[in-house]
This record gives structure tokens, C-alpha cells and sequence, in this order.
């Protein structure tokens, strides 16, 4: 395939890929995109239109999944495969999904996180609805030198029931089977690359409560870290959905969040996420020793978030 990566202007990361087909992939082609993929930390496919077998067969190329073509849509999937009623802005699916609207990494809050992630998108609201994407390895890079070397040998606890209490002031039913599960897991702060040995933060919505750190001054790094990587514009990509568009970016590197939007318009996206490498990815599984304190900082933050008259919407 004679395709183009061109980079994305004014912006550290990001490039578009045209002239490519990607239900068609050869192993050499996909190659080069992987190659780019690492490069650039995101690319955006226009115009694919994948259908969900080919979204779960272009996602496996890049490793397992943790899930493949799963509905991410304000719309409920008919047996014909259509999206058409609309879901309650008021139910927890949807909670859930206005709490994506922050900054985050995909399945910290798991053992294992994500490696990278797909979005194809099948309808788009007339406005809003973007996803934007911000790039930790150039928000590290830039950091003061005190600060980067404080951060360094830092760590944050991360759980999906801490951020939607935090966020929406939410607290969620318990269910071990879902992402909210009574886990939290250390991660440190600033990661090295699996694959290209480059440092970034690791930080977003779902971590919180850095050992060794009062309260108070743990939510304040973590939020000074946030609002640096976000605060340049060259650090930021905001994606105008179109139907067919496909985006995958890195997990491992990369923040992202979905933009507000008019909940009674409908916004289909089709996702892909694949799980990360045991050897990069693992924190610790709920049976080892180290999880305890994960779950007793969990249980302390969202009592202090209760107290502090969180008690949901």
C-alpha cells in the first residue's frame, strides 16, 4: 500500500494515515504503522468504517485484548446490530461515561493495564463529542528539573470507585466483576516505556493518595502534574469525530478524555482495548500481600469524600 503518515501541526505527537485500508493489512504494512505508532504515541485512520470483527481483527494485531469492539454509545445495541433507544443520562452506564470526560489511562484501576486502545466511531453528535488526547512523555520531558527529580521515586494508588466519587461524587455498588471492585493499585508516577525506553508521567483521574505524602499535598502533585502536561496546546490533541474515523493511541504514554456533548444526541463508538505486557503492565494481583494497602487507601479517601458531602447526583 502506498499510504502516508503525515504529523499532525503545531503538535509534539499525533500523525494522520491516509491512503490505507486497514481491513486489507499485510504483515509488512502493519509493520511500519506499529513503528509509527510508538513514534507518535496516536494515529488517526479516516474513513475505515471497520465493522466489529475487523475493529477486534485490526486491535489483535497490536497484542491480547482486553476487550474487543465493545459499544461505548448513549444508544442501547439492538439484536439487528442497530443503535437506536437512548440511554437514561441518569443510570450508572452513563455516569460512568460522563466521568471519561476527565483525563485518564485506560485500566489502571486493573491488575493489569492497557497497552493501547481503538475507537471507531459510527455516529457523532452535530457538536461535542470530541476525544482528546495529551502527551505525558513531552509533559515529563519538560518538566522543572526539582520537580522531575522529586516525582522520580513517587507512586499513586489508582481506582476507577476513587475517581467517579471524586469527579461526579458518585460512589457506585461494589461488584467484583466490574470496574468497580474495591481494588486500588500503586503505580509509579513516572513511567519508562516498555518499547522505547522513553520517560513519562503516569498520572490522570484514577490516581490518588501518593505514599509518604499527607493528603492534601498528594492531590495537589498529582494536579500540578495534570495541569502541566495539559496547559500547552502543543501537548493536546482534540479529535472532530467523523463516521469511520478510527483512532488508536497509547496507553502507556498518552492521557485521554471524551469531550461534553448534547446527551440526547446519539455518540456510537465502537472500542477496542488491548491488554498490557505482564512484564510492563502488572502491578499486583488482589491475592498478593501489597493489595491491602491499596483497598485501606481506598476506603479512607472515599470516607473522606462522603464526608465532605460527595454523596452522589
Amino acid at each position: 500500500m502506498n499510504f502516508k503518515i503525515e504529523p499532525i501541526a503545531d503538535k509534539v505527537f499525533g500523525a494522520v494515515v491516509s491512503n490505507i485500508v486497514l481491513a486489507e493489512l499485510d504483515d509488512a504494512t502493519f509493520a511500519e504503522l506499529y513503528r509509527a505508532f510508538l513514534d507518535h504515541g496516536f494515529l488517526v485512520f479516516p474513513e475505515q468504517f471497520l465493522s466489529e470483527q475487523q475493529n477486534i481483527e485490526f486491535g489483535r494485531r497490536f497484542g491480547e485484548l482486553e476487550f474487543g469492539a465493545l459499544p461505548l454509545a448513549n444508544q442501547h445495541c439492538n439484536d439487528d446490530g442497530e443503535f437506536k433507544q437512548m440511554i437514561d443520562v441518569d443510570t450508572q452506564r452513563m455516569r460512568t461515561n460522563i466521568g471519561n470526560e476527565a483525563w485518564h489511562t485506560d485500566s489502571t484501576y486493573w491488575p493489569v493495564s492497557s497497552k493501547c486502545a481503538l475507537l471507531s466511531a459510527v455516529k457523532v453528535p452535530e457538536q461535542g463529542g470530541q476525544t482528546e488526547l495529551a502527551d505525558m512523555r513531552a509533559g515529563f520531558a519538560t518538566l522543572p528539573e526539582e520537580l522531575r527529580l522529586r516525582v522520580e521515586t513517587l507512586s499513586a494508588f489508582h481506582s476507577t470507585e476513587y475517581s467517579q466519587a471524586n469527579d461526579l461524587g458518585d460512589f457506585p455498588q461494589r461488584d467484583k466483576s466490574s470496574i468497580y471492585h474495591g481494588e486500588a493499585y500503586l503505580r509509579p508516577l513516572v513511567k519508562t516505556h516498555p518499547e522505547t525506553g522513553i520517560q513519562n508521567l503516569f498520572i490522570g483521574r484514577h490516581a490518588f493518595g501518593i505514599p509518604g505524602l499527607e493528603r492534601e499535598e498528594s492531590r495537589l502533585l498529582l494536579q500540578t502534574l495534570l495541569e502541566h502536561v495539559v496547559n500547552e496546546p502543543r501537548r493536546v490533541y482534540q479529535h472532530q469525530w467523523r463516521a469511520g474515523d478510527l483512532l488508536v493511541w497509547d496507553n502507556r504514554a498518552l492521557l485521554h478524555r471524551a469531550c461534553p456533548y448534547d446527551y440526547s444526541q446519539p455518540r456510537v463508538l465502537i472500542g477496542t482495548r488491548v491488554a498490557g505486557e505482564l512484564s510492563s503492565e502488572l502491578a499486583y494481583y488482589p491475592d498478593d500481600p501489597r493489595a491491602q494497602a491499596g483497598r485501606e487507601a481506598l476506603a479512607l479517601e472515599l470516607d473522606i469524600l462522603r464526608a465532605q458531602g460527595r454523596h452522589g447526583s
